[in-house]
């Protein structure tokens, strides 16, 4: 019995160190990010040790006077969607040498989902790569901090 206490306990020691661990670096790319293209802003943010991240703005948001939709989305009840406020980076945990794997990311423009791991540069740059398979077949694209927003008046 003591032996199975003393196991349980250094179990739950070390997922919580794991956990503090990922929690420590996870600060360092959370925030405001500028895309490649400077037409959207996507907020990196933490849920339970996982970093996700979601549009909160778009150069263009309009589109004949309405919401841009996801309409390029390959599943038909998504298409309805609208841009702004969608998730794109899901589920990334920190390896180590400041680099995020294991998540996934969003490509609204083509409606694709790749595997994706992201590289903090320096503080103002991630490097995001997209992938499918292997990520020797992929693409990077590199995002720089965006400004602060302006207070509302």
């Amino acid at each position: 019995m003591t032996k199975k206490l003393i196991i349980l306990v250094l179990l739950l020691a070390g997922t919580l160190f794991s956990s503090a661990q990922t929690n420590k670096y996870n600060k360092f790319i959370t925030g405001r990010w500028l895309n490649e293209e400077k037409d959207a802003i996507i907020k990196i943010y933490e849920v339970k040790g996982e970093i996700f991240g979601k549009i909160v703005w778009l150069k263009n948001p309009l589109r004949n006077g309405k919401p841009k939709l996801d309409d390029n989305n390959p599943e038909k009840k998504l298409q309805s969607r609208p841009i702004k406020g969608l998730v794109i980076l899901k589920d990334f945990v920190y390896d180590e040498d400041m680099e995020w794997g294991d998540g996934t990311i969003y490509d609204p423009k083509s409606g694709s989902t790749y595997s994706s791991y992201i590289t903090r540069k320096d503080k103002n740059t991630l490097d995001i790569r997209g992938y499918i398979g292997i990520s020797l077949f992929g693409r990077t694209t590199t995002w720089t901090r965006a400004p602060k927003p302006k207070p509302k008046k």
